[in-house]
């Protein structure tokens, strides 16, 4: 685990300096009066020498509490912006201010979660859900880490929690769907992928898998009618790639499915690889219909050059 910097608040910086520089002046505004009086002979005897007493400034708790609260929103902006573990290093310190408080032990779990620090998350939940049992999302963030640590017994256990406490949470029956592809409960999954696009229709990443699952299933039409649908809400790679792949097995409009193609591996080229692929819950029968695409000579330079630019690496 990196080790966590110890940062200071600027405001608590200056709230303990500025007691001491007030001090100081005050030695030195005597200091001079003296000296002039001396100057004058209006002092005649020396003057006893001042102690300097130390003065430390010691913040309320309710300071601490305040601080810690802005050190949790920062924390959280910079998850937004993509700096996971500088946002588990600001979220440690709002937690060692204020430990009582569960918003903040989410906001660390979260970004120790995105930082792949999987053990430190769990740890960090723990806390969270000890101090606010009905609050959903912490049952979802653990059903997230249990999934990415290939446990959907549990995962699925922590999101029927979870959706007992917020039932329309899209995003939760969407991981459930995840889950239930990992049992390889198919029909199951796609139940809860519905479901997601049910409560949030343009939930593109949702149908996309209900796509998948379809074709796994035997259903090639449907799926291809749901990628399309995909394609339509959102111009992504992987639904792209996967449409190119189901066009060119059926044997049909072969041309959109190599423009397809080329146009998916030149935006995300990890997608030629087989393992990547399978890491995104692509079932065996898309993979080898992809494969099968792949294999085309019209597409030899777009596949080496995908390669060649891949930059996928197994998940350790």
């Amino acid at each position: 685990m990196q080790e966590r910097h110890r940062w200071i608040s600027p405001l608590l910086f200056e709230q303990c300096l500025a007691p001491m520089a007030q001090r100081r002046n005050r030695q030195s505004a005597f200091g001079g009066l003296a000296a002039a009086l001396l100057g004058v002979g209006l002092i005649g005897w020396s003057l006893p020498a001042e102690a300097l007493v130390p003065y430390v400034y010691l913040p309320s708790e309710e300071e601490l509490k305040g601080s810690s609260l802005g050190i949790g929103r920062t924390a959280a902006q910079l998850l937004q912006l993509g700096q996971p573990r500088e946002a588990a290093q600001l979220a440690a310190l709002a937690v060692r201010l204020h430990p009582d408080d569960e918003r903040l032990w989410s906001v660390l779990a979260e970004a120790q979660l995105r930082s792949e620090q999987l053990d430190a998350a769990s740890v960090s939940l723990a806390k969270a859900k000890s101090l606010n049992p009905d609050k959903a999302g912490l049952w979802f963030a653990e059903a997230a880490i249990a999934l990415r640590s290939d446990r959907p017994d549990e995962a699925i256990s922590l999101l029927n929690r979870g959706l007992q406490l917020d039932s329309n949470n899209s995003a939760a029956y969407f991981d459930l769907g995840n889950a239930r592809i990992m049992q390889e409960e198919l029909k199951m999954a796609l139940q809860a992928f519905e479901k997601a696009t049910a409560l949030k229709p343009d939930f593109w990443e949702a149908l996309n898998n209900q796509a998948l699952v379809l074709y796994q299933l035997g259903n090639r039409e449907e799926a291809i009618r749901r990628w399309r649908k995909v394609l339509s809400i959102e111009d992504n790679p992987e639904p792209m790639l996967a449409l190119a792949a189901a066009l060119y097995r059926q044997d049909r409009n072969r041309d959109e499915a190599l423009r397809l193609a080329k146009t998916s591996l030149a935006k995300e080229p990890n997608y030629v690889l087989a393992p990547h692929q399978e890491e995104q819950l692509w079932g065996t029968k898309i993979r080898a219909a992809a494969a099968q695409l792949m294999a085309d000579e019209e597409l030899a330079d777009t596949v080496e050059r995908a390669r060649a630019n891949a930059t996928w690496k197994k998940r350790s």
